[in-house]
């Protein structure tokens, strides 16, 4: 009988460097800082790519509600937006959780996580692999700066396997 327990992922502290694969850490700390208004608003400047237009695309700004999950948490499939960027900034200093993979020929690879904290997000570069949204704690509101056009652009995978997130 074959062994169906989830493989177990570990999760890392996020960085830039570690998510650079990846897409951007979008945070304030070491960005270029700009005052404008008169002097009275500090703009932390070019945070991320946005990458849209691919196949006449054009920037959506959504938010979305993503309910809590507990740990473990179960990750069966992965999706990944071939046309363009998926930016997520929470609206709140809630922690959340955000598992990417590589791709290995055309499919998700094995996954990695990350815990994001303090107000920071994310940016996933076009055509990575990642897990659709994982908050933790409390419902959670983001800012989603993504892709619109005629065109689909969405790709889903499953694991024959799966993984779990067990701890953060």
């Amino acid at each position: 009988m074959s062994d169906v327990s989830p493989l177990p992922i570990r999760v890392q502290a996020l960085t830039r460097a570690a998510f650079a694969p990846f897409g951007d850490v979008i945070e304030t700390e070491g960005a270029e800082e700009r005052l404008i208004n008169g002097g009275t608003t500090t703009r932390y400047h070019d945070l991320a790519r946005v990458d849209v237009t691919a196949e006449a695309g054009r920037p959506l700004i959504s938010i979305f509600r993503g309910q809590p999950f507990a740990l473990p948490v179960a990750i069966a499939m992965m999706e990944r937006h071939p046309l363009g960027s998926q930016a997520f900034v929470p609206l709140q200093k809630t922690p959340f959780l955000v598992v990417v993979a590589e791709d290995e020929d055309g499919r998700p690879g094995a996954p990695l996580a990350f815990l994001v904290e303090d107000g920071r997000g994310v940016n996933y570069a076009r055509n990575v692999w990642h897990h659709p949204l994982l908050a933790l704690d409390t419902v959670s509101d983001f800012l989603v700066v993504d892709r619109g056009g005629v065109q689909a652009n969405l790709e889903e995978a499953g694991y024959p396997r799966p993984y779990a997130v067990t701890g953060a």
